[in-house]
């Protein structure tokens, strides 16, 4: 994989990586998409991280499905799929770790401990393997697209970090590797996520500044649904990630909550 980018490189081709843990959807298939109108040659990388799994969590049943992936990355124009194993990626005796201090404080960072550690490490390796000059990441894991663009900056990596919109179905709901684990009750009850949010920034429209207020009518608008489980609400500084009070600048406001087997993030940008 890297004497292939160095030789495109060298060219001077624009190498393009789209990371993912595989389980292909449309939400990555719009990364690749707008990586081939940026790039002469994208690379898309399925690697399910055990790293980044908690013990309690679904790495085991995470779901995978080479053949079809590789079928979806063909039609969609990928150029290089590439499938390391975690022998390749961790390699023995590996006892090097990014931490990105800070972003990690909040949102699903105190709720999946180590989490973005192996996330941001990982992504590191890929880019020194890869050595793309851009990599794709979509919107909907706000968190992880934040901190990986603060590292990339951070350690002079010669990569620029793109994120790109989330992608979701007609009723709103982000599409996600994970929605595969609802019934079709669960699959029913999850555009209450997008929902929420939506109706929150409509409040903000109506003169709404009281972050507290936002996500109290957040919470309520996810209790509704009996199947919901809130992990946590939260309104942030869309580039910091710290905590906000009022709404001043770019906010993220940010959901989490379990539905059946599933854990469903989303989140949405409020600007004023």
């Amino acid at each position: 994989m890297t004497e292939i980018s160095r030789e495109e490189r060298q060219r001077g081709r624009r190498v393009g990586l789209v990371p993912t843990m595989g389980a292909l959807h449309g939400g990555h298939l719009s990364l690749v998409s707008r990586a081939r109108t940026e790039c002469d040659m994208v690379v898309l990388s399925i690697f399910v991280n055990p790293q980044q799994f908690n013990p309690s969590e679904d790495y085991e049943h995470y779901p995978r499905d080479l053949a079809r992936d590789a079928g979806l990355a063909a039609g969609a124009g990928v150029g290089i799929l590439f499938c390391p194993g975690p022998e390749q990626i961790h390699v023995p005796g590996h006892a090097t770790w990014i931490e990105v201090e800070r972003l990690g404080d909040v949102m699903c960072g105190p709720r999946r401990p180590g989490h973005f550690r192996a996330v941001v490490t990982v992504v590191a390796k890929l880019f020194g393997i890869v050595r793309p000059q851009v990599a794709y990441f979509g919107q909907k894991d706000a968190q992880q697209l934040r901190m990986i663009r603060r590292m990339a900056r951070d350690l002079h990596q010669e990569v620029a970090i793109v994120g790109c919109r989330t992608v979701r179905e007609k009723d709103g709901l982000a599409l996600s590797s994970r929605n595969a684990y609802l019934t079709p009750e669960e699959r029913r009850t999850a555009p209450v996520l997008n929902r929420a949010l939506v109706a929150a920034q409509a409040t903000v429209r109506a003169g709404e500044k009281d972050t507290g207020r936002l996500v109290e009518q957040i919470r309520a608008t996810l209790e509704t649904e009996p199947l919901v489980r809130i992990d946590y609400v939260e309104a942030v500084d869309d580039e910091t990630l710290a905590p906000v009070t009022a709404i001043e600048g770019r906010i993220l406001l940010a959901v989490a909550a379990f539905i059946g087997k599933a854990r469903l993030i989303d989140n949405i940008i409020i600007e004023h």
